[in-house]
């Protein structure tokens, strides 16, 4: 099954030194029994060339995909045009890092406040994207913003710039049901076509996930389903339950799309298949 566990989710033990990045690609490996990473930059002390091999290493000795590389801090929309150009300087040493540790995905937020977008916002983010885009494609992987905070939290936004930006290495992080000034259903539903990967947060898992899940998976969705987890609290147990609620409701949605299609044991007949109905006592 494709699934991961995005590394914001360790965040509280990364805050009380509990864990490093090395740590965090153990626990996905042995504790979780995963064969992806979901890289969060906050577990990266820098980016020094040296440390980010080491990285790789440890991601090649650990036989770990990075299905995705969520980079804060390099936001492509401020109103400065100067803290513009030097978030885009620093958004391209994170593409750079994300090509060395082989990602299939890379989240780079829109930024901005929580407003509908201008026409220059739209012309200046989409066009930085498109140009991240290009970067991708020639390194092998998507590029795109999350539903996370400013711009992107309205769907009229994210679905304008997808639009916008039209290039085949773009694609979103959708982070499930996070809209503000719109219903979050539509805006999922709206949006489900681009995502390329997805977080998937302890609210959605509790009260919505199945119904979530079988969205995206009618929208066509074959990406990974990045369990995330915020409370910075009993981390690990937390995130078992979220991954075990997740690999749950997935396993019974693919068979139920299985038995749909005549592909699963669903047509045989009822009881034990080494019996007869007489035997059995159902005749």
């Amino acid at each position: 099954m494709k699934i991961s566990i995005a590394g914001y989710s360790v965040h509280g033990l990364l805050s009380e030194g509990k864990i490093d990045i090395f740590g965090y690609l153990e626990s996905c490996r042995y504790r979780f029994g995963l064969d992806t990473a979901d890289i969060w930059n906050g577990l990266l002390p820098s980016l020094d060339s040296a440390l980010i091999r080491k990285v790789r290493q440890g991601l090649d000795e650990r036989e770990l995909t990075l299905v995705n590389y969520h980079a804060d801090g390099c936001h492509v929309w401020e109103d400065s045009p100067e803290a513009r150009a030097k978030n885009r300087e620093l958004a391209f040493e994170h593409l750079r890092v994300a090509a060395t540790l082989g990602a299939k995905t890379v989240r780079i937020d829109t930024g901005g406040k929580l407003e509908h977008m201008s026409p220059e916002q739209l012309e200046i983010v989409s066009d930085q994207f498109r140009e991240y885009c290009v970067f991708g494609q020639e390194h092998g992987f998507s590029v795109g913003p999350e539903t996370h905070w400013g711009i992107s939290l309205i769907a009229d936004n994210m679905e304008a710039i997808a639009k916008t930006v039209a290039h085949p290495a773009y694609g979103i992080l959708l982070h499930i049901g996070h809209w503000e000034l719109g219903d979050p259903d539509e805006g999922d539903r709206r949006l489900a076509p681009y995502a390329v990967h997805t977080h998937v947060d302890a609210r959605v898992t509790h009260t919505c996930l199945a119904e979530k899940m079988a969205l995206l998976l009618d929208a066509g969705y074959t990406g990974c389903w990045g369990v995330e987890h915020h409370s910075k609290q009993n981390e690990y147990a937390e995130i078992a339950v979220q991954l075990a609620m997740v690999r749950r409701v997935l396993s019974r949605l693919l068979w139920e799309r299985q038995a749909a299609e005549g592909l699963a044991a669903a047509k045989a007949k009822d009881g034990n298949p080494l019996l007869t109905a007489e035997q059995e006592g159902r005749a």
